[in-house]
């Protein structure tokens, strides 16, 4: 006898996770990767240290699952900046070290 092959079902994550950005220093871009569990409007935003937003990366409605964005910071001087993830009530947010 032989198994039948197995249909990968869709993974769709339990819970939002904001994975570290990477990498980190980086110099100019890092890859930011997230995951959501249920479609919904999600904001990522880099911002300067004193709360300056520079830039937003993503503002849409994604679907439950795994994205990932990349963000090119060549047009930033070198610093310190904070990447700000908002999914549904998730919020949070990361440093990262731009060195140029």
């Amino acid at each position: 006898e032989y198994e039948p092959l197995a249909i990968e079902e869709k993974v769709i994550p339990k819970e939002y996770l904001f994975n570290p950005v990477f990498p980190n220093p980086f110099n100019p871009t890092t890859t930011i990767s997230f995951s959501i569990p249920e479609s919904g409007l999600t904001t990522i935003t880099a911002y300067t240290l004193m709360g300056r937003e520079l830039e937003t990366l993503t503002n849409e409605v994604l679907n439950a699952g795994y994205h990932t964005i990349n963000w090119n910071a060549s047009y930033y001087p070198s610093g310190v900046y904070l990447i700000r993830m908002e999914s549904g009530s998730f919020t949070q947010t990361q440093k990262v070290v731009l060195v140029k």
